[in-house]
């Protein structure tokens, strides 16, 4: 359902911004897609997962609740973009996750992270990084209560996809929709279910 929503496949280089109410299952989709890149044998390791909200130990617990094989998944707790790009080109990722875009600032700006222009610029350099690497990026975006992505919307004319995760954080469906896509259709829709073990998606429901 996440492939075929992102088009088909991921592209090297490519920017996605996932935007949806906080504690609807943008973490946990994305965690899952990290372990299941780790423990391919051809893509051992090649994900890296950055969490700027939560501490090494939570999303081990957060894996370890979702029966995820964790032990050949890469986790960096940190939110300085300058630090998180030394990381990226000393890991050398295929992917990387930044969870989440609000909380991450550069020192080019003297102000607090989750500024228009603190996320502004921190996104300019996550995707320019991408760009020259060929590391795919997933950026993690919170929607406001009016529904749009905090922060500038400039985001979304920066990075190449952008998709919102909806549904009830009281029900267990959730919806992918592509509201951007340089790579493919904007046309599709992936349907999951929440349940203990984490996203399934809807052809694997019973």
């Amino acid at each position: 359902e996440f492939d075929r929503v992102l088009g088909g496949g991921l592209v090297a280089g490519s920017v996605v911004l996932i935007g949806g109410d906080p504690g609807i299952g943008k973490s946990t989709i994305l965690l899952q897609t990290a372990t299941n890149m780790a423990k391919a044998d051809s893509l051992a390791g090649s994900a890296l997962y950055v969490t700027g909200e939560e501490s090494l130990a939570q999303v081990a617990m957060r894996a370890k609740r979702l029966d995820l094989p964790a032990d050949r998944l890469r986790v960096l707790a940190e939110t300085n973009v300058e630090t998180i790009c030394a990381a990226l080109t000393q890991e050398q990722p295929a992917i990387a996750i930044i969870d989440s875009i609000q909380t991450i600032y550069t020192d080019a700006i003297n102000s607090a992270p989750g500024g228009v222009s603190q996320i502004r610029e921190s996104a300019a350099i996550l995707t320019r990084y991408a760009k020259q690497t060929g590391t795919a990026l997933f950026l993690v975006g919170h929607v406001t209560k009016e529904g749009t992505l905090a922060g500038p919307r400039v985001l979304e004319h920066m990075v190449d996809t952008v998709l919102y995760f909806e549904g009830e954080a009281s029900r267990e469906l959730r919806m992918l929709r592509g509201f951007k896509n340089r790579f493919g259709s904007t046309s599709e829709i992936g349907i999951f279910e929440m349940t203990a073990e984490g996203l399934i998606s809807a052809k694997d429901i019973a």
